[in-house]
């Protein structure tokens, strides 16, 4: 199979933003800032599945934890219901808030977001089982453009 070298993004612009922005006065439409970040792969490391929203969605309704990975200047905005926040700059101090025998879904801003990437490889390279983290690849970023709920981080 042939490597495609043809296509590229476009360049990063200046003022480019890592969370979706509402439009005022049209509810459900959004602007969305796509030059930033690096675009992470599906397969994030061995072991770890890659889910989306529905996904999501059962694992909140189960009851299972949700750890949102960004900064803590970005939770202002909101996270994803039930979620709690674990920057992925404190992820090595934090190991034991991360259940190793509960799957954990782990997510960020979105596809271009590298926070999550660098919280699982944290957690993998101090033991954690890949089986046990699921990787929410949309992060923010498509949960709010698929029009669902934020609420305050815990």
């Amino acid at each position: 199979m042939e490597t495609i070298t043809t296509i590229r993004r476009l360049p990063r612009n200046a003022d480019a933003f890592m969370v979706p922005r509402a439009l005022d006065g049209v509810p459900g439409r959004f602007v969305v800032g796509g030059t930033w970040g690096t675009i992470t792969p599906m397969q994030i490391a061995p072991g770890v599945r890659t889910v989306g929203e529905l996904e999501v969605i059962a694992h909140i309704e189960a009851g299972l934890p949700l750890v949102d990975t960004r900064l803590a200047n970005y939770l202002a905005s909101g996270t994803l219901p039930t979620a709690r926040a674990i920057p992925h700059t404190t992820m090595a101090d934090r190991l034991d808030d991360i259940d190793p025998a509960i799957n954990t879904v782990l997510f960020c801003n979105g596809p271009q977001c590298a926070a999550t990437p660098d919280a699982i490889g944290t957690l993998i390279e101090s033991g954690h089982p890949a089986e046990r983290l699921l990787f929410y690849r949309g992060g923010i970023h498509d949960w709010v453009t698929l029009g669902l709920p934020l609420g305050p981080a815990t």
